[in-house]
């Protein structure tokens, strides 16, 4: 089993009777970070709960990806998607929010030339006009981002959903939507060690933790700007 897939399945695989432990929240259509952003910035000083991952999904939006220690009902998973929207998206059109309890699989060919990967809050932006990869994200980079990242503990999990609903909702509830259930499998890919083409170099140093961010950066705008003279 690889890294990816361990810390995959640590964050997100399904309680042993089945219940959600992985909550998707994706925005987009049109994409927007600015706003998505401040979601991911507000559950963890207004609701006290730990970062959740963040994907750029493809089809124009982001993914927040919150993950449970010990799962939930489709109830509770509904009164927390329904918070999120009363609290921090009331102005945002219906048809741009979709919520999934069950994840789908990331990194994935989304379509062509299209790839969904995790980023870090520092490279999301960078995204913000193009939500994908053009090529597939290193397996190494992308298991480095999920170790990072913890799960919402039972005693946090009851707080931030007493906080949530406590509050008055006008919004009819979110549709939360469940994808195939998959195994998760390991990507067919392996991170490169030597380079030939200057996209793998500069993907590879974008999804590389250990790189300084500042660095990671400059190598995301550089594929962007490739990008756009294609």
């Amino acid at each position: 089993m690889s890294r990816l897939t361990t810390e995959f399945q640590r964050l997100y695989a399904a309680g042993p009777d089945g219940s959600a432990r992985a909550l998707v929240l994706d925005v987009g259509r049109p994409s927007d970070w600015e706003l998505l952003g401040v979601v991911w910035r507000s559950v963890q000083l207004d609701l006290g709960l730990p970062a959740p991952g963040i994907v750029i999904a493809g089809e124009n939006s982001y993914q927040l990806w919150f993950s449970l220690q010990q799962g939930c009902s489709a109830d509770e998973a509904m009164r927390f998607f329904d918070g999120l929207r009363a609290r921090y998206m009331s102005e945002l059109a219906a048809p741009r929010i979709r919520c999934l309890t069950t994840p789908p699989q990331v990194p994935a060919q989304v379509k062509e030339d299209q790839w969904s990967a995790f980023v870090a809050p520092d490279l999301a932006p960078v995204f913000v006009e193009a939500t994908w990869l053009d090529i597939p994200p290193g397996a190494e980079g992308q298991a480095d981002l999920l170790k990072g990242l913890k799960s919402i503990s039972p005693s946090e999990w009851a707080t931030a959903l007493g906080q949530l609903t406590s509050e008055p909702q006008d919004l009819a509830p979110a549709v939360v939507a469940s994808t195939a259930t998959a195994p998760i499998a390991a990507p067919s890919f392996a991170p490169a060690t030597t380079f030939t083409d200057p996209r793998a170099f500069l993907m590879q140093v974008m999804n590389d933790a250990a790189v300084p961010m500042a660095l990671r950066i400059e190598a995301a705008k550089a594929l962007l700007s490739e990008r756009s003279r294609t």
